[in-house]
C-alpha cells in the first residue's frame, strides 16, 4: 500500500476534497462526476472514479442525498415580458410544467445583459431544478453562464451554443406556408414587404418564400424581399410604391401582421380590391390585428404555446437525467381567413 494512503487512512476517512485533489479538478467536478451527472467529460469521470478507488472514498449518503433533493422549482428568465410573444410561451411552459407540480419563479430582465445575471444568480440561490431563458427576438443569443449543474434550456431566442437545447419557431417553414397559399390560389406576381433585415425572423421567412417561389419556377416581384420596419407606416407606404411599379401584382406577403394592416390599407387608398385583386397573407396571427382587419387577415400563427411547451418538457426531461441538444425549430400553421 503507498504510504500517502496508509498516511491518509490513518488521518481518518477520505473525504470529497481528498479525491478532487487527487484526480486534479475542482471539488464540484468530482462531486459531478460520482453522482453520473452530465457535462463531464468521460475522461475526467474515470480519473475521478480512479482517485475515489484509490483513497477508499465511501461517499457521506446523507449529503449526497441533499446534494441531489429537487426543490420542484424551475426558474424563467424573460428578455422583455411586455413583449407580445413572450406572454403564450409563458402560458405554454407553464402548462407544461402543471398545476401545482412545479413552482415557477419568473424574472424579466428587460433586454439587460447585467440584470439578465443577476436574475440567475439569484434564482440558483433559491436552488431552482432548471432554467428556462425566453428571448424577445429570434436572433441567437450567447449561452448564459452558470457554475452550478442546473440544466439550462433555450426558448424563441435560440443559444449560439450548439450543446444547448434551443427551441424556436421555423419561420423558414412560416415562410413557405405563406407563398405556398398564394400559389396554389393561382396567384403569380408575388412580392415580399419584410421586416427588418437585422431579426432572423424576417431573413428566415424571406428564405421559405424565395424557396417555395423557386420551386414553382417563379421570382419574387421586385426582383428581392423589401426589408423595412415592423409597422403600419412601411407596410402603407412598401405597398403604395410596388403596386404602383407593378399593375400585374397579384399578391403580397407582409412580413408581420403590423406590416400588412398597412398594406391593407394603402391598397384601399389604390381602389386594389382584397383578395379580388391582390391576395395578402402576414404572419403571428395575433387576433387584435389579424381577426379584426378589413377584410380579415390570413396569417401563419407561430404556435407560441406549443412552442413553450415543447420548450418546458425538454427542461424537465433534462431534469430527470435526459438532456437533449441541438436547435429544434418548432411547426408552425397556415390560418386562412378573407384576404387570401
Amino acid at each position: 500500500m503507498a504510504p500517502d494512503r496508509i498516511g491518509r487512512i490513518e488521518e481518518g476517512r477520505a473525504t470529497l476534497s481528498d479525491v478532487a485533489r487527487a484526480a486534479g479538478v475542482s471539488v464540484a467536478t468530482a462531486s459531478k462526476a460520482l453522482n453520473k451527472r452530465i457535462h463531464v467529460k468521460e475522461e475526467t469521470r474515470k480519473r475521478v472514479e480512479a482517485a475515489a478507488l484509490s483513497l477508499d472514498f465511501t461517499p457521506n449518503f446523507f449529503a449526497k442525498a441533499l446534494n441531489s433533493a429537487r426543490t420542484n422549482t424551475i426558474g424563467m428568465v424573460t428578455s422583455d415580458l411586455d413583449n407580445r410573444f413572450v406572454l403564450p410561451i409563458l402560458l405554454g411552459a407553464e402548462d407544461a410544467f402543471g398545476a401545482g407540480s412545479l413552482s415557477v419563479l419568473l424574472a424579466d430582465a428587460r433586454d439587460d445583459a447585467m440584470r439578465e445575471r443577476l436574475h440567475i444568480e439569484t434564482l440558483l440561490t433559491r436552488k431552482i431544478d432548471g432554467l428556462l431563458v425566453v428571448g424577445r427576438t429570434t436572433n441567437p443569443r450567447p449561452p448564459v453562464s452558470i457554475a452550478a449543474d442546473v440544466p439550462v434550456v433555450y426558448v424563441y431566442a435560440p443559444s449560439t451554443d450548439t450543446a444547448d437545447a434551443s427551441f424556436t419557431p421555423d419561420n423558414v417553414l412560416a415562410g413557405r406556408l405563406a407563398a405556398r397559399r398564394l400559389l396554389e390560389a393561382g396567384r403569380r406576381s408575388i412580392a415580399l414587404v419584410n421586416g427588418e433585415s437585422s431579426y432572423a425572423a424576417a431573413q428566415d421567412r424571406a428564405r421559405g418564400v424565395t424557396q417555395e417561389l423557386r420551386e414553382w419556377g417563379i421570382a419574387l416581384t421586385g426582383g428581392e424581399s423589401l426589408f423595412g420596419q415592423w409597422g403600419e407606416r412601411w407596410g402603407r407606404d412598401c405597398a403604395r410604391l410596388v403596386a404602383s411599379a407593378h399593375p400585374d401584382l397579384d399578391a403580397i406577403v407582409a412580413g408581420s401582421d403590423h406590416i400588412a394592416r398597412g398594406v391593407l390599407d394603402s391598397l384601399e387608398r389604390l381602389g386594389r380590391r382584397v383578395p379580388d385583386d391582390i391576395a395578402v397573407v402576414g404572419f403571428d396571427n395575433w387576433d387584435i390585428l389579424a381577426a379584426e382587419s378589413e377584410p380579415p387577415l390570413t396569417s401563419i400563427d407561430m404556435n407560441l404555446e406549443h412552442l413553450g411547451r415543447a420548450a418546458a418538457q425538454a427542461l424537465v426531461e433534462a431534469i430527470d437525467g435526459r438532456p437533449r441538444t441541438g436547435l429544434h425549430q418548432e411547426v408552425v400553421r397556415l390560418v386562412v381567413r378573407e384576404s387570401a
